[in-house]
């Protein structure tokens, strides 16, 4: 054959055939994983193993160009190629394995920490806050890994690159001051456990459950239905009140009554009051006591204990606590005092 005919060293009709040979391939390992990953996600609809689970979504994260790429190295063993050639279309070949090995490991840390989220979030809401990081770190330490080693297929010094880097990360640690601010700020959240996903908070005048805390933000559902999202850097600096952990509510009201009601009825009041609070369910009465003479009335204060962290119920039973003292009052012709004042008026 001519030498113009020739590329590489290769006639036209050997290269046809190793592209033929490479879509071939490609297209039975294309027709394989799909047959795969449709029977393993049949069989594991069937079982209480979530194994299977795993295996299809790590097959799933197959990517194409890994398959063209193992279909382009069988096809190139029907040309006729150099040593620098051939060692080129291995090198090519590694690191599209090596990327695709990433998207692997990539994928079971994404099944597995999801699994251990949705297992934690109800029994230990601490333990599934840590998914987040947990899962950033590990995507951090799988692709710096594949860095290293298609930069050492390459020949690259990689003793000399990681004493770089260490030069280069001060660098980028000043220009990035803000996030890593916040990221060692959710590292804080996830191990000191300040609160975790699911807590009722007070974040100054703003309040709501915490949904979800990530890596730069905490989001938090407000009452009103929108969503709060906090930077963790400040959400750390601020003053946290956190009724999630709550054991009990401690509740002090004041009341009033009228200064025309007799010392003998006066002396009943604070038992009238610690009845009240004593017969509701979940509830401790600290003390009641008259407290002091305000401009209109005679003042009593009350405090007592609610044993259950549910606002619903400290709620529920507030309210029969009134309703007991005011039933309480009017059997006994004790009036409730309101602001007033009396005018005395001379004729001079």
């Amino acid at each position: 054959m001519p030498p113009d005919r020739l590329w590489l060293g290769n006639a036209p009709m050997t290269w046809l055939t190793a592209i033929g040979i490479a879509i071939g391939v490609a297209l039975v390992l294309v027709a394989i994983r799909r047959v795969v990953v449709n029977r393993v996600r049949r069989f594991s609809e069937r079982t209480a193993n979530e194994w299977d689970d795993l295996l299809a979504d790590i097959l799933t994260a197959t990517r194409g160009w890994t398959i063209a790429a193992i279909g382009m190295l069988v096809g190139s063993i029907a040309l006729e190629l150099d040593g620098q050639a051939r060692s080129v279309v291995r090198q090519l070949v590694l690191v599209v394995v090596l990327i695709q090995f990433g998207f692997w490991l990539g994928a079971a840390a994404r099944t597995m920490l999801r699994r251990y989220r949705r297992d934690k979030l109800e029994d230990d809401p601490g333990a599934a806050t840590m998914v987040g990081v947990i899962g950033f770190l590990v995507q951090v330490a799988v692709w710096a890994g594949v860095l290293l080693l298609a930069l050492d297929n390459f020949g690259v010094d990689i003793t000399a690159l990681v004493a770089g880097l260490g030069v280069g990360g001060i660098a980028v640690a000043l220009a990035l001051q803000n996030v890593l601010g916040d990221l060692f700020a959710s590292l804080a959240i996830v191990l000191d456990k300040p609160f975790v996903i699911g807590d009722f908070v007070v974040v100054d005048d703003l309040v709501g459950t915490v949904e979800f805390i990530g890596l730069k933000t905490t989001r938090v559902r407000a009452l009103g239905g929108e969503q709060l999202v906090f930077s963790n850097a400040d959400l750390l600096s601020s003053r946290v009140r956190n009724f999630g952990r709550m054991a009990e509510r401690r509740i002090v009201f004041t009341l009033g009554v009228t200064y025309q009601t007799p010392r003998a009825l006066l002396e009943e009041v604070p038992a009238i009051i610690r009845a009240a609070v004593e017969a509701q369910p979940h509830t401790r009465c600290d003390r009641s006591h008259l407290s002091g003479y305000g401009a209109s009335s005679i003042d009593f204060e009350t405090a007592w204990y609610v044993l259950v962290p549910d606002f619903g119920t400290y709620m529920d039973v507030q309210q029969a606590i009134y309703l007991d003292i005011h039933r309480a009052f009017e059997d006994r012709g004790i009036e409730f005092a309101y602001p007033t004042q009396t005018l005395f008026l001379e004729r001079s």
